[in-house]
Formats: structure tokens, C-alpha cells, sequence
């Protein structure tokens, strides 16, 4: 494990460099108490460039912490871009949005805060236009709604990408003790199960030890 923290340094050395205002964050999000759970900065630059490449205009985040991931995906966004980001917590939310002031992006980004679940039924409802890239890093329990929401809030094309699906193995136990283990598993069985979606999984490894992402591509 040591190992693949340090192969995660030389990968960020070489090919990400020093990120002042993503470091500022982190120190923010330390301060105010948030727990340590941010994607890496590897991790985040990967979603970044998932985002870029798909050249969404409108993001999604289910998840926002203290914003790290959010600034990540924020600046892949091109100009007249908008992000949506979801949050439970409001003293996160508020650590969020003073870290996107920090970074210039608050004029790009919108925190919404209270339970998920109720607020993407909100914007459906309220007809909410369609994402281009939807990232998912909230509780594991309610992935199987969060998939269901995104793709009611998604057009051909849309990226769907889940957070932390792997748990170390633990989605291969079916009788698995860990709600959240068990929600991942939901999740891969929606995910098998939907005739509009083109999926697959990667299993990473590095400072956010053992773990991986579920990704999927709505194609009608």
C-alpha cells in the first residue's frame, strides 16, 4: 500500500505539479473538520479530463465535501459552463463554496444542499435541463436511486461515472455486513439491467487504497 501512495506521488510530480488553490482547499477542508475522503488528485485530474473530453458544458456532482472534486470538474466546464453539485451537510456546502470563491469558480457552480435524493427529484419536477457528465460520490446506500435520477436527468451521450464501487473486494461478498457494500452491489445489478446505458468498471489502487470506478454512457 505504501508503494502505491508513492507511484500516486511520482504520477502527480510528473504529470500534474504543484495546485495551490487545490492544496488551499484541502487545508480548508482539514481545518473545518471534514473528513479526509476526497477523491485523489490523481483521481480528480481523471475526472477533469473525462469531463474535457466529453466537452460537457453542464455537470452534475451527487456529492460535494468540501468542493475538491467539484474544482476539479469546474474547470473543465468552457465558457458559459455550468455545475450543479449536491451536498447533505450545509457546513460542507459552506466550506465548498468558500473554497470555489477561493478558486474563481463560484460563478460557475451551484451547491444545493439537502438530501440527494430529494433534490434530484426536485429538478426532474422541475424539469431540469439534461447533463453532459454526472460524477456520483455520496452515500453508497442510495447509489441505485442516484443511477436511476441521473439517467432521468441525462441525454444520448451523457457520462455517468460512480465513486468508490469496489470497497476492497467487498462487492463480491453477496452476503456482505456493510450497507454500503451492498448498495455498490445494487448499483452494478441497475446498472446491468439498464437497456440505455453502456457500462464498465475500473479497479483502482493508490493512496485511496484498494477501490474503483463505475462508469456508464447513456446511449438512448
Amino acid at each position: 500500500m505504501n508503494q502505491w501512495s508513492a507511484v500516486d506521488d511520482y504520477i502527480a510530480g510528473h504529470l500534474l505539479g504543484d495546485d495551490p488553490v487545490l492544496d488551499a482547499a484541502l487545508a480548508a477542508n482539514a481545518a473545518a473538520g471534514l473528513p479526509a475522503i476526497d477523491v485523489s488528485a490523481v483521481q480528480g485530474k481523471m475526472l477533469h479530463l473525462l469531463a474535457l473530453g466529453t466537452g460537457a458544458r453542464r455537470i452534475l456532482e451527487v456529492g460535494t465535501l468540501g468542493g475538491y472534486s467539484t474544482i476539479w470538474l469546474a474547470r473543465a466546464l468552457p465558457e458559459g459552463g455550468h455545475l450543479v453539485t449536491l451536498e447533505l451537510d450545509p457546513h460542507h456546502a459552506d466550506v465548498a463554496r468558500a473554497n470555489l470563491a477561493r478558486a474563481t469558480l463560484a460563478d460557475k457552480v451551484d451547491v444545493r444542499v439537502g438530501p440527494a435524493s430529494e433534490t434530484l427529484e426536485a429538478m426532474i419536477a422541475g424539469g431540469e435541463a439534461p447533463f453532459d457528465f454526472i460524477f456520483v460520490d455520496a452515500d453508497k446506500e442510495g447509489y441505485p436511486g442516484y443511477l436511476r435520477a441521473a439517467l432521468r436527468l441525462s441525454r444520448a451521450g451523457t457520462m455517468i461515472v460512480f465513486d468508490n464501487v469496489v470497497r476492497e473486494g467487498g462487492i463480491l461478498d453477496p452476503g456482505h455486513a456493510d450497507s454500503r457494500v451492498q448498495g455498490t452491489r445494487a448499483l452494478f445489478e441497475a446498472m446491468a439491467a439498464e437497456p440505455r446505458l453502456s457500462a464498465t468498471a475500473v479497479q483502482t489502487v493508490g493512496t485511496k487504497k484498494w477501490d474503483g470506478f463505475a462508469l456508464g454512457v447513456v446511449t438512448g
